[in-house]
């Protein structure tokens, strides 16, 4: 049996700017899984996804105070879900647990490693594209109108931002595609939107 390393926390506001966009990140990825389970279960989930955005909010914290990094609902999650068609919730409890008992075994960790990773790599792609698929879905059957420019705007930008991993370089900070996407969708759609308000285009036809 073993123990990660804890360290304390410390407040560095120098980090701040560099975290500060990764939160958007996180948020549009959380929404977009309560959104992608739902669609799965076919149950209206919107109800709850100020509970998840929360519970995600209190477990980043907790992990902060041990030294951990940030936490998210993760899409290889997700993805699991859409593969396997199992949702029960008493299943993922019993996950959880079994994972963090097997945390504390090092041996656990080691055999892991020896696993090739083509292996891992071919897991990954797969269920990474089962929540871009599902994400295609949520578009399709809430009647998304990909005819607008607003919509097509919003959708090609960030999309080949995030997957050609676009970075951007502010002296020792790094953002990536994943948050440099979320940013970037926020931008498109609002800034097109303020666009056609100021030239008197309606809504509707942006």
């Amino acid at each position: 049996m073993g123990l990660p390393e804890f360290h304390t926390p410390t407040f560095t506001v120098a980090v701040l700017p560099m975290f500060l966009p990764a939160v958007i990140a996180l948020v549009a990825e959380n929404i977009g899984h309560v959104k992608s389970v739902g669609q799965m279960t076919d149950a209206d989930f919107d109800p709850m996804i100020g509970r998840a955005l929360a519970a995600d909010g209190v477990a980043t914290t907790l992990a902060g105070f041990g030294g951990g990094s940030a936490t998210t609902t993760y899409a290889e999650n997700i993805g699991v879900m859409a593969t396997t068609r199992v949702y029960s919730t008493a299943a993922y409890w019993v996950a959880a647990a079994v994972a963090i008992a097997l945390s504390l075994c090092p041996k656990v960790g080691a055999t892991i490693s020896f696993i090739p990773p083509g292996v891992l790599g071919g897991a990954t792609v797969v269920l990474y594209g089962l929540v871009g698929v599902l994400g295609v879905r949520i578009w399709l059957t809430n009647g998304v109108d990909s005819s607008k420019p607003l919509n097509q705007m919003t959708a090609a930008i960030p999309l080949i931002i995030g997957i050609a991993n676009f970075t951007w370089q502010a002296g020792d900070l790094t953002f990536t595609g994943i948050t440099l996407g979320s940013i970037a969708a926020l931008l498109v759609y609002h800034g097109m939107l303020l666009s056609a308000a100021r030239k008197g285009i309606p809504q509707r036809d942006t």
